[in-house]
């Protein structure tokens, strides 16, 4: 038997300031939309906003259902809205934000399994990387992951 160790890339950034500034704004945005969150059961609320290749700007939050797991997480919401309705756009980076109750507190949180699915398959349709930005686990801290691939090293896609 062989062990094989598999690595997930991702660059730590100080504080957000030392992101470009279209990002700074994706992070503002996905902040805003956890706002915009239904979320009576959970209490999580969500917010996740893409920056398009024309400097557009959308945003997303998850949406629950009591028929539990029947909502919508923000990421997935906020994908396959832009692929309905921005067709051909390239998705450039994509910021998701969490807030716990009804706190202005955010904290850090990074997508479900199947939202990764959900990025990566509109990553790989767009056929250039997604950069993918979250919280850190420390106050001001952002972990941006170069591409969506990278959070699913041993990834399923079309091939499969």
């Amino acid at each position: 038997m062989q062990q094989i160790r598999l690595e997930v890339p991702l660059d730590l950034y100080d504080t957000e300031n030392d992101l470009p500034e279209p990002e700074q704004k994706l992070l503002t945005e996905a902040r805003q939309a956890t706002f915009s969150s239904y979320a009576p059961y959970s209490g999580f609320h969500v917010g996740a906003a893409v920056l398009l290749d024309d400097d557009t700007i959308v945003t997303a939050s998850n949406q629950e259902n009591a028929a539990f797991p029947s909502g919508s997480c923000a990421e997935q919401s906020l994908v396959f809205w832009v692929g309905a309705n921005h067709p051909g756009k390239q998705m450039l980076a994509i910021a998701v934000v969490a807030r716990p109750g009804e706190s202005n507190q955010f904290c850090a949180v990074s997508p479900c399994g199947a939202c990764r699915q959900a990025l990566l398959e509109y990553e790989n349709r767009q056929a250039q990387p997604i950069r993918l930005l979250m919280l850190g686990t420390t106050a001001g801290q952002v972990l941006v992951s170069p591409s969506v691939a990278g959070l699913l090293p041993v990834k399923f896609d079309s091939f499969d």
